[in-house]
């Protein structure tokens, strides 16, 4: 018995040493690409002048510093040629505008001029439905007994309108996105619904509901189904696999990873009870 205890021990310290042993891994480094993050995001009742678009590169895996792109020459035109500049901030890689026009249904183009390439991208402001209501159902989910939160609207008859739809909880670092179209509820009351589990009395609950174009809504679409089976968020630094709407137009294999979107969006506060 003596023996089989000392064996045990041995064992056991062998399994202890061994995982703090480091192990390097080799890893592919590709060249850092451009990432462009440029939402333009227009909130009910605001004049959506103040926005910001912020630049950085993608980094090597154990990176974990987000290099931040400086000097770099960034503006939007709409359709009437009227030109919206976005200024580097004293944070570094941040362009900031503080008069934007933003009218539904124009179209808008970005560019962005860095280290000696143009980038550019063409999209239109979607509007959004108001937000009527938010409903809470306690007896929710699959086994019945979970917080479920509903946040209902009026979708616009006669027209195809995509969504975007955001949830912020306080009792978690990580928001919920996914997206969604008409295509079974045109011109109906609908709703989108919280996706978290443990939600509790007291935990509060931002909504937010997006406009969005087709294409935006197909490339989100691609961005939440990756970051759900990865566990993060679609708004992290995208894959080099998902492309977006913005090209190079000084040389089109150097293209960048992000996406130019327009949107109107509405918010409500729901503190759960």
């Amino acid at each position: 018995m003596k023996k089989i205890i000392l064996l045990l021990v041995i064992f056991i310290s062998i399994l202890t040493t061994s995982c703090e042993d480091v192990i390097a891994v080799d890893l592919n480094n590709t060249p850092p690409k451009l990432v462009i993050t440029a939402a333009i995001n227009w909130k009910k009742g605001t004049t959506g002048k103040q926005q910001k678009i912020t630049l950085s590169t993608t980094a090597d895996f154990y990176n974990k510093d987000i290099p931040k792109v400086s000097l770099a020459t960034v503006y939007i035109k709409n359709s009437s040629n009227i030109t919206f500049n976005f200024v580097e901030s004293s944070v570094k890689g941040e362009y900031l505008c503080n008069n934007f026009i933003p009218v539904a249904n124009e179209t808008y183009t970005l560019t962005v001029i860095s280290g000696g390439n143009t980038y550019t991208a063409t999209e239109t402001l979607k509007t959004v439905a108001s937000i009527t209501e938010v409903i809470q159902n306690d007896k929710g989910g699959f086994t019945g007994d979970q917080v479920e939160i509903k946040t209902f609207y009026l979708d616009p008859a006669n027209e195809t309108n995509y969504y975007l739809y955001k949830y912020a909880y306080s009792n978690q670092v990580k928001s919920n996105f996914y997206v969604d179209y008409d295509e079974f509820f045109n011109g109906n009351k609908f709703f989108s619904i919280s996706q978290n589990d443990e939600l509790k009395k007291g935990d509060k609950i931002e909504v937010t509901h997006y406009g969005i174009s087709k294409s935006y809504f197909n490339y989100m679409n691609i961005l939440v189904t990756i970051s759900s089976n990865s566990g993060g968020s679609p708004f992290q630094s995208p894959p080099a696999t998902v492309r977006g709407n913005i090209i190079n137009t000084t040389n089109a294999l150097e293209y960048p990873l992000g996406y130019f979107s327009l949107s109107e969006v509405d918010t409500r506060i729901y503190i759960v009870e």
